[in-house]
């Protein structure tokens, strides 16, 4: 594990050592405490001014060390750093939570055999006990490395925690089909690969519905249409009973294979038969009948729902807020915005970005853009590229660094996506030098460029690309 330490460089003057403390007393003056509760750039930023001329009388918060953590999500080795160094200069206790943030970020880059350290360090710490959670990012982070005999291997050794149990059997079958293995997953079901065998009470007390409509959300994820269909008939075949939940994820399916009639004929379906709707059945509903009939009918069913006593959420709002913004009635999508709030129910990034997609506008852009982060809502990777590359779209290149600019002000660290959109914007203008430094900037960091015949560069699989989610 001390190979994955970084060195600190050598200590600065002592002048410059003396400015430093000044600035860090001012930093963590009462007022700057609360701004650094609220700010993950200022996390960063008191990181490195904290890590070599740190103040043991200084208290950081697991609030604090969270989320300096997600802001480190792009660069495993700063965060590795930073977990270390609050625990060892700041005496600061990890708890399980903190533990499996930083396992998050090092199973994201491959770094498995260091998680498996920091694993039975937690395992010998009473405040840090491994849990579901822990396994759960576990069987994900080796499911979208395409790691199943490894995902296995994990179940097979948590009898070692007293975790072998349905739950952690849940968590594999539901890490294999979020990440397009639905057929290992059925052949753990089903028994048919002896490689993966497993004790067939797990699935038991799973429950054969649970596990059936984890394994057709997996065919869904594939946008594999006919095994969709052809597994719904299966499920009836096999005599598996359906919840409404398993209505939900078909309705869902339909709408997204273009049949979004078939949702609603269903919907209806299940009106006749007086069952009970939940909200998750009323937003997909809502989505399909606007997609084959028209916003405004979308509203309507909304308001059939409200009226039925069924709350809607912030989900509801995306829906309808999307069908208004892609029918370019922005105004009545804008007014969505305050109505939401009188109903307890607050936008976030992707209420935001129903606008980014369809507004034509950079100023309106920008100025809805400025609205979402004075509004408390913090933007997302997505944000920040879908803003860059619609603006590099344009040749508004000052724009995109202004995006640019604010993503690392507000401590959110780029990832491959967001510096390939900055480098494609940059080749586009034929500011070869500027993209060639970001690109190099990119490799130091463990990121996959894309091949640029403009910069020279050459295709290089990385197995960071599909694993970066």
């Amino acid at each position: 594990m001390c190979g994955h330490w970084i060195r600190p460089p050598p200590p600065p003057p002592p002048l410059l050592q003396h400015r430093r403390r000044e600035a860090m007393h001012s930093l963590f003056s009462s007022k700057s405490a609360i701004r650094l509760q609220h700010s993950s750039f200022h996390r960063i930023s008191s990181f490195f001014f904290l890590k070599f001329h740190s103040d043991d009388s200084i208290q950081l918060d697991e609030a604090t060390v969270r989320e300096t953590l997600v802001s480190f999500n792009n660069d495993w080795k700063k965060a590795f750093d930073f977990f270390n160094w609050v625990e060892s200069h700041h005496h600061f206790r990890h708890s399980t939570t903190t533990y499996n943030n930083i396992l998050d970020i090092l199973a994201k880059y491959f770094e498995f055999d260091l998680c498996w350290d920091l694993i039975h360090r937690m395992r010998w710490n009473p405040h840090s006990q491994p849990d579901h959670t822990t396994f759960r990012l576990m069987f994900h982070r080796y499911a979208s490395a395409h790691a199943v005999n490894d995902a296995i291997s994990t179940f097979h050794r948590l009898s070692q925690f007293n975790l072998k149990d349905h739950t952690s059997f849940s968590n594999l079958i539901d890490a294999l089909c979020d990440h397009k293995h639905v057929l290992e997953a059925q052949d753990i079901v089903l028994g048919n690969n002896k490689d993966l065998l497993i004790d067939a009470g797990f699935i038991d007390s799973v429950g054969k519905t649970k596990i059936s409509n984890m394994v057709l959300r997996g065919w869904y994820k594939m946008g594999w249409w006919s095994k969709c269909r052809e597994f719904w008939e299966e499920m009836d075949a096999k005599g598996v009973h359906k919840d409404l939940h398993s209505y939900s994820i078909y309705m869902d399916i339909l709408c997204k294979s273009g049949k979004s009639w078939k949702a609603v004929k269903l919907y209806k379906n299940l009106k006749s038969q007086r069952i009970q709707l939940d909200v998750v059945v009323y937003n997909i509903v809502i989505r399909a009948i606007g997609l084959s009939q028209g916003v405004d009918f979308s509203i309507r069913v909304f308001n059939e729902m409200k009226e039925l006593g069924i709350k809607p959420t912030v989900v509801t709002y995306n829906t309808i807020m999307r069908l208004l913004c892609d029918s370019y009635r922005h105004k009545e999508a804008l007014a969505l915005l305050n109505v939401m709030r009188r109903d307890d129910c607050y936008p976030n990034t992707v209420s935001y970005h129903c606008f980014f997609a369809t507004l034509e506008k950079p100023k309106e852009m920008i100025g809805l853009f400025d609205r979402m982060v004075g509004s408390g809502v913090r933007p997302n990777m997505d944000t920040y590229v879908m803003l860059m590359r619609k603006f590099a779209r344009w040749g508004f290149l000052r724009l995109v660094f202004m995006v640019w600019d604010k993503m690392e002000q507000l401590g959110c660290s780029p990832d491959a996506s967001a510096y390939n959109a900055l480098i494609d914007a940059l080749v586009e203008k034929g500011l070869i030098d500027m993209a060639r430094k970001y690109d190099e900037e990119m490799l130091a960091k463990g990121l996959s460029p894309k091949p640029r015949k403009e910069l020279g560069t050459k295709f290089v699989i990385h197995q960071e690309e599909e694993a970066q989610c």
